[in-house]
């Protein structure tokens, strides 16, 4: 009489597969993060242009730049107060007033994120 073997999986068949696991996670991980900076620093910058052309346009509507952000949305330029993805905040802007003795607060605005951009180039500089 031949004896069976109880089903399931041996010690050795589980350490093969989480051995290819591991290997298979060390190379997507890297990856997979690299893919999170990357869409955060591209976020970042479409929120810069958008705001930045809707701080243009209330300019050029009302000769003046708005006195902050929130009037910005408050008076229908942007829908909501644009977040910085890589700060984490839409709070978190630096805000740059205009040049001289132009009327208004709010002449542009920069990240203040920590770091550095795919070009090179600090992320409050973009």
């Amino acid at each position: 009489m031949v004896k069976r073997r109880a089903p399931g999986f041996t010690l050795i068949e589980l350490l093969v597969v989480m051995a290819i696991v591991a290997t298979l996670l060390t190379i997507a991980l890297p990856r997979y993060f690299h893919s999170v900076d990357t869409s955060r620093e591209t976020v970042l910058i479409e929120n810069l242009r958008v705001t930045r052309d809707a701080i243009d346009k209330f300019y050029g509507d009302n000769g003046r730049y708005p006195d902050s952000l929130d009037e910005l949305v408050s008076r229908r330029y942007l829908r909501t107060l644009p977040v910085d993805p890589v700060a984490d905040s839409a709070q978190a802007w630096i805000i740059l007033p205009p040049p001289g003795e132009i009327k208004g607060k709010v002449y542009d605005i920069k990240s203040s994120a920590t770091g550095k951009a795919r070009d090179g180039r600090a992320l409050g500089e973009l």
